[in-house]
């Protein structure tokens, strides 16, 4: 993709008060075929680090999310409920109603600097991913890995998108002074399946290049397998052929998380499931009858399986062959990157 030849299009307008108040910028479309049917609210963030509500409970504190909304489209992403609270849609809304944090880099900068900031580990990806198609256009990260690296601050990346490889010389720059953890999103390498469920992604293989580029660069990525999806992902076929492929990347890591259904994304989730699936919805109302979580049963069964598989085929950092990490990142990849992401994409 030539993202470098796009230009402001004639089709902007003032962003909506009525859903940004003084935050508004501008509305924009491009007239591009990546970003076809996609809409660009650009605003002011007045802040860009974010506490996590019951952080005692999580393995990180704070997050930085420059964008809201996700054109990776996936289904069952947790995160769709967000968007009502700017009264967007949180289907097709969702997908193609993107907020653009344009001042995140600066703003970011400002606050790291401020003396009430400790120098607390910050996760991104953990809401909606930073490399989505939209980074391509606006180029948030690079300031914000910039500004973290300035300031040697610890922090992780969680992305299903492939552009996090152009950034590769900012997070190795990064990974010199600070500790940076990366983790790449694959639930399944179904190809039907990935089609169906997460249409703006790229392909599977496509994201497992990104670890083998990433490990081959020094760089220790971990994998998060999720999520496995109940009945259409689960088979022990399916986990094997997926643990097998993480392997074969150089992942530090796999972690698996089963499938959870939110308000807000469960709803999303079983409109798209009777179109495709209708056989399974009554199974999917069994399955999830007590809230948004399969049983501890279920997801018991699932991570063994996948932790089996991931003894087998050698996953973990001392697997023969990985590449040494670069000298100054000794805890890239270890919880602190792997952990934070049981949060995202559910």
């Amino acid at each position: 993709m030539r993202w470098e030849n796009l230009t402001d299009s004639d089709h902007a307008r003032v962003a909506d008060p009525a859903l940004f108040g003084a935050d508004a910028v501008v509305t924009r479309t491009f007239d591009t075929p990546e970003f076809h049917g996609i809409t660009f609210h650009e605003v002011r963030a007045r802040s860009i680090l974010n506490r996590v509500p019951g952080a005692s409970r999580m393995p990180f504190e704070w997050t930085v999310n420059p964008y809201r909304g996700c054109s990776h489209a996936c289904v069952y992403c947790f995160a769709r409920k967000t968007h009502s609270y700017l009264d967007l849609d949180t289907g097709l809304g969702f997908d193609s109603q993107i907020v653009v944090k344009v001042n995140a880099p600066d703003l970011l900068r400002r606050q790291l600097a401020s003396r009430r900031w400790q120098g607390e580990h910050v996760a991104m990806g953990t809401n909606v991913d930073c490399y989505q198609r939209a980074e391509g256009r606006y180029r948030l990260m690079p300031g914000i890995i910039e500004a973290l690296t300035e300031r040697a601050n610890p922090f992780s990346v969680l992305t299903k998108g492939t552009l996090i490889l152009r950034d590769l010389d900012l997070l190795t720059r990064a990974a010199r002074v600070t500790d940076v953890g990366i983790s790449v999103s694959v639930g399944f390498t179904d190809a039907d399946l990935w089609r169906t469920v997460e249409p703006g992604t790229p392909a599977p293989e496509r994201r497992l290049d990104v670890v083998r580029t990433l490990t081959e660069h020094g760089i220790d990525c971990g994998v998060l397998m999720a999520p496995v999806v109940p009945f259409l992902g689960d088979e022990p076929a399916q986990l094997r052929a997926t643990v097998r492929a993480v392997a074969a990347s150089g992942a530090t890591s796999v972690t698996p998380l089963v499938l959870h259904l939110r308000p807000g994304a469960r709803e999303w989730f079983m409109t798209w499931l009777g179109r495709h699936h209708p056989h399974l919805v009554r199974r999917y109302e069994r399955l999830y009858a007590e809230g948004a979580y399969a049983p501890k049963w279920y997801q018991r069964r699932i991570t063994g399986q996948v932790h089996a598989l991931a003894q087998e085929y050698g996953i973990g950092p001392t697997r023969p062959g990985m590449p040494r990490r670069i000298q100054g990142a000794e805890h890239a990849g270890t919880p602190a990157a792997t952990e934070p992401v049981q949060l995202s994409f559910m």
